[in-house]
């Protein structure tokens, strides 16, 4: 019989690329969706929650069950909803697919972090400057602090390429061996050098962490400042600032 309500099923495998996030409008009496992808990442929005949901690693799994009588769409197209205006007064739900960190937003984060970076660099100069009673020239901190900035340049534009963690240790690895290279010879000494590049590796890799953080980024870095600090005054507890030698009578560093 024609005249009879029948149930309609629609299944559907749909391959997508570049979409950000997936809507539906429920027309029937009775409007069930499930939806399975191994998006690990989801968002439900719109009118209607799904009734039942599973969030992991390798995915997620949502079902939704909308009666007509919990909607007015049908009253809406009943009534003549405009195609112009459907978008507006049509009730939906959707689901966003949310990247939380992709790897503009790591490079982003970590640009966000290079001044704070290079600060502590030059900060740790200084104490050895002030603690070994030598000198350095303004120049060679410039020279430095640009081969900090190239870091964040190489890590931006090799991430566009190849994974964020392979770019990243790409990145840190030259950077630290041409700051390693030239400080042996600035500082005078292979060891010296070495230190600096070991402690200047460690940096990084506090770096990376806070960049890779979703939830915890500002509780590290708030941990790394607060250890910076702690070092500063730990390591010139003992320094008489009115005593220490000026420039003037202080050897320069052969270079």
């Amino acid at each position: 019989d024609a005249s009879k309500p029948r149930d309609h099923t629609v299944q559907i495998d749909l391959m997508f690329a570049g979409t950000s996030a997936l809507a539906f409008v429920p027309l029937g009496k009775t409007t069930t969706v499930q939806l399975k992808s191994p998006w690990p990442h989801p968002n439900f929005g719109g009118r209607f929650l799904p009734v039942f949901r599973q969030i992991g690693d390798g995915g997620f799994s949502a079902k939704w069950e909308i009666s007509h009588l919990a909607s007015r769409n049908g009253a809406l197209i009943q009534g003549g909803v405009t195609e112009a205006r459907s978008k507006q007064l049509l009730e939906a739900f959707d689901v966003t697919f949310i990247e939380p960190v992709s790897i503009y937003q790591q490079a982003e984060r970590a640009v966000k972090y290079g001044v704070l970076f290079i600060v502590i660099t030059f900060a740790a100069f200084f104490l050895f400057e002030t603690l070994k009673a030598l000198r350095m020239h303004p120049l060679q901190y410039a020279l430095v602090g640009l081969a900090l900035a190239m870091f964040f340049l190489l890590l931006v534009s090799l991430s566009e390429h190849i994974a964020f963690a392979l770019a990243y240790a790409l990145a840190g690895l030259s950077c630290v061996l041409l700051i390693g290279y030239y400080l042996a010879h600035v500082l005078g000494g292979w060891r010296r050098g070495l230190g600096f590049s070991l402690k200047l590796s460690l940096l990084y890799a506090v770096l990376y962490g806070l960049v890779v953080s979703e939830d915890n980024a500002l509780m590290l870095g708030s941990c790394l400042l607060f250890a910076v600090l702690a070092a500063v005054m730990v390591l010139t507890r003992r320094i008489d600032w009115y005593q220490t030698p000026s420039p003037d009578r202080v050897p320069p560093v052969a270079a």
